[in-house]
């Protein structure tokens, strides 16, 4: 028979369970019982949250890193490879090794039905247990308790933030949120959460497993200025820890606060110099993605963000607001039709000139027709594209150098966009982030 090939396991794992999101961990914790596999390194850190997941994972990765350690991340979605999702010391899996990974994972599970996540989860495990890493960083997919992330038992759960998404699956309130995603918590161990303020199911989970709890605007919190900001955190033993004069950072600082008190618990070298040259090395393709790039003969702006629920656009929107443009602000954009489209489009109105919206290509898109008549009722400036790609050259079409693409809404969006660009003849120059 002949091997499949990544394309081929990917392709057969998408078909083999009835729905492609089956809440509960009970499958997977008898694969993960016949594969034979424990803890995937000697420091695990969970992170759940409705927004900053990842860039909180690469932040405490990067720090991790910087020490010398070997460090997995798992991560999802993709943009463009599978392969994105499994790290391995800094490098993406190879095909090679997710297939193999998943040879393993169809010969354990027998006649037990496993959904394309919960496969491409324990996947990651396999590979992780095989790679002699120092630590693992593991990013929940979905809520946290019923998610196949949370076989694994954390050294420290790390929450972002607590908004309403997803609310088939978790519920339509903060509290119904803040209850699943506590789950990742463990007896004893950190919890930390980076919601100022967090629903009280969380709180009473950290209480009734004894869970060591850090809040930021209690026990951690950031501070910034114009050109530096500055932190302050606890360590295990209680000691007030601080860190002056950071650079400023691309990605979301809270989130940085949030790693850094994470770090800080693992009792590791603490030197203020290669910490924060580790958060500044920090990168996640598509949150807050600033770039140059040619198209036909002009040097174009754009700025990438997979932003797609309310909380993630009204920060994208204060950071817009923060940042002064010369020219207009152009939208490209796409949404799922699980989505609360007018809590996306409202913090975002303001800071956009025109609007240039696209189906993606999933049968879970939001049509185009729907997101246009939503935006002219606002009074907004719209046209409609088949494409993310036909969008974004109509937006290219009328950009100046002064102008800024904003491209947002889904991985889906980012994704094509970046295949997109992939195509441009000449990329002249990559900025790296939102400033």
């Amino acid at each position: 028979m002949t091997q499949r090939t990544l394309g081929d396991w990917l392709a057969y794992l998408e078909q083999l369970h009835p729905s492609a999101i089956d809440m509960g961990l009970e499958r997977s914790r008898q694969v993960l019982a016949r594969l034979g596999l424990g803890k995937p390194a000697p420091r695990v850190v969970t992170v759940t949250g409705t927004n900053g997941k990842g860039s909180t994972c690469a932040f405490i990765a990067a720090l991790l890193k910087a020490q010398g350690l070997k460090v997995g991340v798992y991560s999802s979605p993709h943009l463009l490879r599978y392969n994105e999702r499994v790290q391995l010391d800094g490098l993406e899996a190879s095909d090679a090794q997710l297939c193999e990974a998943f040879a393993a994972v169809e010969a354990a599970r027998g006649e037990i039905s496993l959904t394309y996540f919960e496969a491409g989860t324990l996947a990651a495990f396999w590979l992780f247990s095989r790679s002699s890493l120092d630590a693992v960083v593991l990013e929940v997919g979905l809520g946290g308790r019923l998610d196949t992330v949370n076989l694994i038992d954390a050294d420290i759960a790390v929450v972002t933030s607590i908004g309403v998404d997803h609310v088939d699956y978790l519920g339509d309130t903060r509290e119904l949120v803040a209850f699943e995603k506590a789950g990742i918590f463990r007896a004893g161990k950190p919890a930390l959460c980076g919601d100022l303020n967090p629903p009280q199911p969380l709180l009473d989970k950290a209480r009734e497993l004894n869970a060591p709890f850090f809040l930021r605007g209690r026990d951690f919190d950031l501070a910034s200025t114009d050109q530096f900001w500055q932190w302050r955190g606890v360590d295990a033993r209680g000691a007030v820890v601080e860190l002056r004069d950071l650079p400023l950072l691309d990605l979301p600082m809270e989130n940085a606060a949030l790693a850094l008190q994470a770090y800080l618990l693992m009792d590791l070298p603490w030197e203020a110099g290669v910490i924060a040259q580790a958060l500044r090395d920090a990168r996640i393709v598509g949150r807050l993605d600033r770039r140059q790039f040619s198209w036909q003969g002009k040097t174009l702006n754009i700025l990438l963000d997979v932003g797609h629920n309310p909380h993630a656009a009204e920060y994208l929107a204060g950071r817009l607001a923060a940042r002064a443009l010369k020219g207009k602000r152009l939208a490209v954009f796409g949404l799922l039709a699980d989505k609360d489209l007018d809590g996306v489009i409202d913090p975002l109105k303001a800071q956009v000139s025109s609007w240039a919206v696209t189906p993606l290509d999933t049968a879970r898109s939001r049509p185009a027709a729907e997101l246009q008549s939503v935006l002219e009722n606002l009074g907004a400036t719209v046209q409609s594209y088949p494409s993310v790609a036909a969008a974004l050259e109509g937006q290219c079409a009328q950009a100046t150098a002064d102008d800024e693409i904003l491209l947002f809404g889904s991985f889906f969006c980012v994704g094509e966009a970046l295949q997109w660009l992939d195509r441009q003849t000449m990329e002249v120059g990559v900025d790296g982030g939102a400033g």
